[in-house]
């Protein structure tokens, strides 16, 4: 839609939910006064969505409806304010998406794609890194060299642990996820992985590693000063958010890159470790930060001192999400890699214009606002699972039988 739209309200704010691959979305739609003219944003949290849905359609739909869509930031903030408790995971979530859905209202209304809006292109693509996995060195390998052979340079490797629970070694690794995680091997056999694989596959390749926020601070210490010899891109969640604390004391003890930032739900507390430099990579996730008006000046605030947004784009992340991260990427002269995880068919069906890839990066459809639509039958065809196992996240215990962070 181009041009003056006339005075554009929200008429009706909706949560559409569709699992196409079997994860839990919450797609946020807002309706507008101007027939066929509405705004997708993404409000996945897909261990609490039934939550999400609520804060959405019994508190923000009638707090803005009859709101100009135009008026991005005080719709933020009046939305944002109005629980007079603020922020955490369900309320952010929640207004993220709204505020997605404003920012691709948008670039309807202005006919023009969202990054246009936020100062143009500075680039054409936006290059990602994707995940390897498998249950030891070799599997982790071979599942890195098809990724590379499919135009990819950035790959996240992780690896299973004989006997153990661990993280991110996916489907082959399933059937150990209810076994005990035993940190000290963890800590072991990762240094090794990442040694196999400067032995198998070179130097011309990213690799990157996620600890997850296991390991007790002192132990993930040893494991980034022991990965150094490796060059990682970067090491993702290496303390969890409960213990930043001790990342000046890593600094000092190891080299290694640093990426942090998928748990946060607050844009001060991640500005913090950016003005500190304590962190290389902020990798917030977009939703759980409030959406795209908070995210945009927290990255400009990172640019400040040096330190790159990475954001966090998982599976549970929507395409509408993929899109969003996507338009900041091109945006941003701090943007570092972009997260990706490849759509099956049946989410491209749902999720019409979804961002493709070409040569290992990101590409923008060049559609206004975001760029992406919402097939409602598609997504009909796709409802949730009826079981919990995709909507919570599975314990994870030590050895003595105690709850550790996942």
């Amino acid at each position: 839609m181009n041009g003056d739209a006339g005075e554009v309200r929200i008429e009706r704010i909706r949560a559409v939910r569709t699992a196409p691959e079997g994860i839990r979305l919450v797609i946020v739609k807002v309706e507008t006064s101007t027939p066929g003219l509405y705004g997708l944003g993404c409000a996945t949290f897909t261990q609490r969505p039934l939550a999400v849905c609520s804060a959405i359609e019994d508190y923000l739909d009638p707090l803005l409806r009859g709101a100009d869509a135009q008026q991005i930031e005080d719709c933020w903030h009046v939305a944002r304010l109005s629980s007079y408790w603020r922020d955490g995971p369900v309320l952010n979530n929640a207004l993220g998406g709204v505020d997605m859905a404003l920012w691709d209202l948008k670039g309807k209304i202005a006919g023009l794609p969202l990054y246009q809006l936020l100062g143009g292109k500075l680039r054409a693509s936006a290059r990602v890194y994707v995940h390897a996995h498998g249950r030891d060195a070799s599997e982790v390998t071979d599942s890195a060299r098809a990724l590379l052979e499919a135009g990819f340079s950035a790959i996240r490797c992780q690896v299973g642990v004989a006997g153990a629970g661990t993280y991110g070694v996916g489907a082959a690794g399933t059937a150990t996820q209810q076994v005990a995680f035993d940190p000290d091997r963890y800590a072991r056999v990762v240094p090794a992985l990442f040694a196999h694989l400067r032995d198998e596959l070179g130097w011309d390749v990213d690799l990157l590693h996620d600890t997850h926020e296991r390991l007790a601070p002192p132990a993930a210490v040893r494991l980034a000063r022991e990965l150094e010899p490796f060059g990682l891109y970067f090491l993702e969640d290496v303390v969890a958010p409960e213990d930043h604390g001790w990342l000046e004391h890593l600094r000092r003890h190891a080299a290694v890159p640093l990426a942090i930032g998928e748990l946060a739900t607050r844009g001060e507390d991640l500005a913090a470790l950016a003005v500190g430099r304590l962190v290389d990579y902020l990798r917030p996730h977009l939703s759980d930060l409030g959406g795209i008006t908070p995210a945009r000046k927290l990255a400009a605030l990172a640019e400040a001192f040096g330190v790159r947004m990475a954001w966090h784009g998982p599976g549970d992340a929507s395409p509408v999400a993929h899109a969003a991260n996507l338009h900041l990427d091109l945006a941003l002269s701090n943007f570092g890699i972009q997260e990706w995880t490849p759509l099956t068919d049946a989410s491209r069906e749902v999720f019409p214009g979804a961002p493709t890839i070409d040569a290992g990066a990101l590409v923008a459809n060049e559609q206004p606002g975001l760029g992406i639509d919402l097939d409602e039958r598609a997504a009909a065809r796709h409802p949730y699972p009826e079981d919990n196992l995709n909507g919570s996240w599975r314990p994870v215990r030590l050895a003595d039988g105690s709850v550790i962070r996942p």
